[in-house]
Order: structure tokens, then C-alpha cells, then sequence
């Protein structure tokens, strides 16, 4: 595992802090060093616009993303994809497992074992089609609905959180720039 870089910079020499020059002299200091925290440093670097600063900014969000579904798991017991899941079946109930892995661009066997936890921690069932017994559907349990129908503490209480700072142009513009960006990434 890669550690992390330290989280400050130096700033360029012009913009310390000058050094008595008497060395030795009882009134001497130590150099005094503005530190420059390390994403202002890349921000600087990187110009409006540039593909890289858009990534780094990507994976912050996905670094956000995985720790606000740890502290989810630890203070309700579901990670951020299977509240993704329980909250598309709340909205939907009677989706297949193949539906669900096409809605979230999962492939089916990582939805497998999302769908697996949630089925024996008793949050989903499943049940035949009556239409055509070789199909299942996945429902919510009442337990299931309870939690679907909690915000608090859950990843999507913080991305509404920031959503909601945004006017309508802003929100469509985010849209529009990250179905743009799935597009081409999935390109062949």
C-alpha cells in the first residue's frame, strides 16, 4: 500500500520569512517556513481546465466516497453500495439482479455478493417471478424499508448536502460534465 505524501509544501524562497543574518547571535531564528498545503500547490500547477486536475479532483471524490461508506458500515451496517442498492429497490421493488447490475454498471458477480449480504442480513428477499418461474425478483423486507427510508448518516445525506449548494445550471452542467466523462471513459 502506497503511503500518503506529506500534506504540506514548501512555499517558494521568495515568499519566506528572512533570517537574521548573525550567526551564532543569541537573537538568531530558525528559518521561518509558510507551509503551502499540497493541494493548493497542485491546484497552481494544474490550469483551469486541464484533464489532470479534474482527475485529481475524481479521486478525491472517490477517496470521499469510500470513507463515508466505512463510517457507514461501522454506524449502520451497510456499505455505500448495498444502500445504493436498497434504496433503488425502495424506489422500485421487483427488479432482477441482471436489471440492478445494468442500472449501476456492476458487473452481475459484484452485484451477487452485494445482493448475498443483504439477503442474509434479511434487508432483501427474493421471490419467482409469477410471470416466468426461472427469474427472481428482489423486494425489500420491512427491515430493508426501514433503513431505505433513513437519511441521517448515510452518503446520500452528504452528496445531497453538497448538491444542494448548487443552482439548477450548476447541477445540470455537473451532470452533463460526468456523463461526458463515463462516456468516453467506457470507450473502447
Amino acid at each position: 500500500m502506497l503511503k500518503a505524501r506529506s500534506q504540506t509544501r514548501v512555499a517558494p524562497a521568495a515568499t519566506r520569512s528572512p533570517v537574521s543574518s548573525t550567526r551564532g547571535a543569541r537573537s538568531a531564528r530558525a528559518p521561518q517556513v509558510a507551509a503551502m498545503p499540497a493541494g493548493a500547490a497542485v491546484e497552481a500547477a494544474l490550469p483551469p481546465g486541464s484533464p489532470l486536475r479534474l482527475l485529481r479532483l475524481l479521486w478525491q471524490v472517490h477517496h470521499g466516497l469510500q470513507s463515508a461508506s466505512k463510517r457507514m458500515e461501522r454506524d449502520l451496517g451497510i456499505t455505500g453500495p448495498q444502500r445504493l442498492v436498497v434504496r433503488l429497490l425502495g424506489n422500485s421493488p421487483g427488479m432482477t439482479a441482471g436489471e440492478l447490475a445494468s442500472l449501476l454498471h456492476l458487473d452481475p458477480g459484484t452485484l451477487s455478493g452485494i445482493v448475498g449480504r443483504l439477503l442474509r442480513e434479511r434487508l432483501l428477499r427474493r421471490a419467482a417471478d409469477p410471470h416466468d418461474r426461472r427469474r427472481f425478483l428482489l423486494a425489500l423486507t420491512t427491515q430493508g424499508k426501514t433503513l431505505a427510508a433513513r437519511r441521517e448518516g448515510t452518503v446520500e445525506e452528504r452528496v445531497g448536502g453538497a448538491l444542494e449548494a448548487l443552482d439548477e445550471g450548476d447541477l445540470a452542467a455537473t451532470e452533463r460534465t460526468l456523463q461526458l466523462i463515463v462516456a468516453e471513459l467506457l470507450k473502447p
